[in-house]
């Protein structure tokens, strides 16, 4: 099964746009969950001001969506941490009976990750930063793994980072956290500048299902692709399999051509009603949102056929 097969975009691509915001310049790598009821995302806004904020959003098909053109505030938190005018690239995680969302919490002192808990999106409640600065990208697991809450991370520096390996964190709870292990890091061809974790891993019988970026550089700049990993069921920082092919690759309009062009970076994603397809959001050249359908036993076999 060829990659370009796996995935198949939606025709109506992008499906959000900065004219869903008032004050958007862009609209991109954001996070989206699906619930009975519909979809709910925490949206990245690159507002005219060149401030990065995170906005609540809602829709019943996951593709027709309605933000809030304020941004969201939180509720209260540790003393000295803040959601910053840098919040960016978030991730949600439905983790026992509530909401958990991870970002990008930029400050003076760097990237640093970003934690907040909620169960209605009405109501946010910041926790204490998981990791110190400089890290970048971060998700859950939607489960406790051996007892412990579990995440990936991708450590990072200031600047555009030109190195990127992901690693495995274990809490228990949600404030101390150690057992750092080596998931996956750069390799070749698309992936050979970085890598990052993408959405919260799906639980599969074959082993956590992690979609991924990496990025590689040409002669025109970094470019940013989807891949995905298989990781063990109780020991996720052992990798089963992982795609050698991309699964998704900048070759549309939307994808080249934005404020940072050759750009799919894959932020959510959800498992249909049907039990067998699983959708991608994504963010196109940091400046639209687009979405892509698979069946989930594809996606499965071309991780297992087209990997290292």
């Amino acid at each position: 099964m060829a990659n370009e097969t796996v995935f198949k975009r939606y025709p109506g691509n992008p499906i959000i746009t900065p004219s869903a915001v008032p004050r958007a310049n862009s609209i991109h790598n954001s996070a989206i969950v699906k619930e009975a009821g519909g979809y709910k995302g925490l949206f990245r806004v690159d507002e005219i001001s060149m401030e990065y904020t995170l906005h609540y959003g809602e829709s019943s098909d996951g593709i027709s969506w309605a933000i809030q053109p304020e941004r969201i505030q939180m509720a209260g938190g540790p003393p000295g941490i803040v959601m910053t005018n840098y919040s960016y690239d978030p991730r949600i995680t439905r983790l026992e009976d509530a909401y958990y969302i991870t970002w990008c919490n930029s400050d003076e002192h760097g990237p640093c990750i970003g934690l907040a808990v909620t169960r209605d999106f009405k109501t946010f409640e910041q926790g204490e930063n998981p990791l110190p600065p400089a890290n970048r990208n971060a998700v859950l697991f939607p489960r406790r793994i051996n007892g412990k809450y579990a995440m990936l991370h991708r450590p990072s520096d200031r600047s555009h980072t030109a190195f990127g390996d992901v690693f495995y964190a274990a809490s228990p709870d949600l404030i101390h956290w150690g057992e750092h292990r080596f998931v996956l890091g750069p390799t070749s061809g698309w992936q050979s500048i970085k890598t990052g974790p993408g959405p919260h891993p799906i639980e599969t019988p074959e082993g956590w299902l992690l979609f991924y970026h990496g990025v590689w550089m040409s002669c025109n700049g970094f470019i940013y692709s989807m891949g995905a990993a298989l990781l063990d069921l109780d020991e996720p920082w052992r990798v089963i399999h992982r795609t050698k092919d991309y699964l998704l690759y900048p070759t549309e309009l939307y994808e080249r051509v934005g404020d940072v062009p050759n750009v799919i970076f894959p932020s959510a994603a959800t498992l249909e009603n049907d039990g067998r397809t699983v959708r991608v959001y994504y963010g196109c050249a940091d400046t639209c949102i687009s979405m892509a359908e698979a069946e989930l036993a594809d996606v499965l076999e071309f991780v297992k056929t087209h990997g290292y």
